[in-house]
């Protein structure tokens, strides 16, 4: 099974380590990062994709994703 999920932060080094803890959690960086700027607070937030491939688990909604 593969699964996906969107991270997504400010752009600091929190996000960074969000990112990093997920790759070496066994996930994979999909695509490009994106970026977009919040005038009201005038930040700069960032997303990052990532996949998995697991094996032996069904997809349910509920899953925790970050957790597998």
């Amino acid at each position: 099974m593969k699964l996906y999920r969107f991270i997504t932060g400010p752009d600091d080094s929190a996000f960074c380590h969000r990112v990093t803890a997920a790759l070496n959690k066994g996930w994979e960086l999909h695509g490009a990062p994106a970026y977009s700027f919040n005038a009201t607070t005038g930040q700069l937030h960032c997303g990052q994709a990532v996949t998995k491939t697991v094996e032996g688990k069904e997809y349910h909604p509920d899953m925790k994703l970050g957790e597998q």
